[in-house]
């Protein structure tokens, strides 16, 4: 029987119909208490009266049991640990393989940006299989082939490590182990997201996504420190053990976690999930533009500004969007999906206009964390709103290709970035990232009047007969 929260008495309990009001007698039964009846008031009861510190500690008891068991984000937060231990492995790779294959291994940077390019190539093609995957046999199997496939990219990073002294036959190794860890991060990450969002009610998704992103990004920045650490002391083969044991530890949490049903009906067609997200997707690709850029071109730009620590700035930028989401994820139901996107890139895009033209390092600083608390809210703003074109059968194929716009978005920044780099210099990149952000408050901006235009051409009233099948 599904769980959801009920909008009038915040009780998670078996569904109800939304026109059910929870009965002061129901209030005694759930907190182990007789129930109490107005009537009663003043009479005369046979009973002997409770031991006081018995009945004390079977009322807390049961508020404790009920407030655990009540409480939607408890219910969110373990299916957002899947999501954290699954990017910890890929953050503990992320600042290690560039430097393995060209200084360790001695290759080009070429085939150091193909080694990482790789990873977001195999996510970016296996984010809409994995999506119909998640919705046909459910997100709980989709996310335990994702941690098993993180094992065995673990255990080829192993392998890596024992084929140094044969150059081709590691990097081809290490390039297996990429595209096997992209292919799992698709499974993990829609798995885990659409896990959550079938624990709470529909209400709640914008929660869900937040909590997601939060994970996924504090994962990175814990893991990069750390596998650098981990490479310096014990080589390669020890990031490779530490991947390997956390997709263990994570796979053997997940098993005990009850999956939820999948949602039987009739599944849309790739093209058709397609058109129905691309708008959102692509307002979501321009507004990764900025976060590519800080996170890949920080540390360059800082040394042509001569300045130090370009690490405090993609911190400040981190701490500023885990502090947005964590704060105002809640305004995304208060006040419209489109509504908080729109805010989020007018700020992205200041704050990027602040660090293009930053004189001194504290304006950078300043910018750099105007801008992760611009992007912080732009994933879950506009993924709520692109989860309402789809029915509930298509969120994971809705959630997949959506996601696949970021994975497209971080692939080709870079070279872009470099053109634009070469022709006019590092800072040029962040007033190019402003104006993506610019441009996707422009296309959010047509894209709500579209969906909330009674008449558009892409409203609900319009999308709902396409999705049932019958005529348009």
């Amino acid at each position: 029987m599904a769980c959801v929260p009920s909008a009038e008495d915040g009780w998670v309990g078996p569904a109800r119909s939304s026109s059910a009001r929870v009965t002061v007698g129901e209030i005694g039964v759930r907190f182990g208490s007789e129930p109490f009846r107005p009537d009663s008031i003043g009479a005369q009861t046979r009973r002997p009266p409770p031991v006081l510190g018995q009945g004390l500690e079977n009322v807390s008891k049961g508020f404790l049991k009920n407030l655990i068991a009540n409480s939607t984000t408890i219910r969110i937060i373990p299916t957002s640990l899947f999501v954290f231990s699954y990017y910890l492995t890929i953050g503990l790779l992320l600042a290690v393989v560039p430097g393995f294959v060209h200084l360790h291994l001695g290759l080009s940077p070429l085939w150091a940006g193909v080694a990482i390019s790789s990873q977001y190539l195999a996510t970016l093609v296996s984010r809409p299989k994995v999506g119909r995957m998640t919705d046909v046999l459910g997100p709980r199997a989709t996310v335990l082939v994702g941690q098993v496939v993180g094992l065995l990219s673990g255990l080829c990073l192993i392998a890596a490590a024992s084929l140094q002294s044969k150059t081709i036959a590691c990097f081809v190794v290490v390039l297996i182990s990429r595209l096997i860890l992209g292919c799992g991060e698709s499974c993990v990450a829609t798995g885990a997201t659409t896990w959550g969002l079938g624990r709470v009610a529909s209400e709640y998704a914008a929660q869900v996504i937040s909590w997601s992103g939060i994970a996924s990004y504090g994962a990175m920045a814990a893991g990069a420190p750390l596998g650098i650490w981990l490479e310096t002391k014990y080589g390669l083969w020890s990031i490779g053990a530490a991947a390997s044991g956390i997709s263990l530890l994570s796979l053997a949490l997940a098993l005990p976690l009850a999956g939820v049903p999948t949602v039987r009906g009739a599944h849309l067609a790739f093209s058709s999930v397609l058109a129905r997200v691309f708008l959102h997707g692509l307002g979501l690709s321009l507004g990764t533009v900025g976060f590519a850029a800080i996170a890949s071109f920080t540390g360059l730009y800082y040394a042509s500004r001569h300045w130090t620590d370009p690490a405090l700035a993609l911190i400040l930028f981190g701490s500023g969007f885990i502090v947005t989401r964590l704060l105002f994820a809640g305004t995304i139901n208060r006040w419209d999906g489109f509504r908080v996107a729109m805010v989020s890139f007018m700020v992205e895009s200041g704050g990027l206009f602040i660090l293009w033209s930053a004189t001194a390092h504290d304006v950078a600083l300043a910018g750099a964390t105007l801008s992760g608390c611009g992007f912080a809210l732009v994933f879950p703003a506009l993924g709520v709103e692109a989860l309402k074109t789809v029915s509930d059968q298509n969120h994971g194929a809705a959630l997949g290709v959506y996601t696949a716009f970021l994975d497209l978005a971080m692939g080709i920044t870079g070279p872009i970035a470099g053109f634009i780099i070469g022709q006019f210099g590092y800072s040029a990149i962040f007033l190019y990232g402003s104006g993506a952000a610019a441009g996707a408050f422009v296309l959010t901006l047509l894209l709500y009047y579209l969906v909330r235009e009674p008449n558009a051409r892409l409203s609900r009233k319009t999308l709902e007969p396409l999705e049932t099948g019958e005529p348009s």
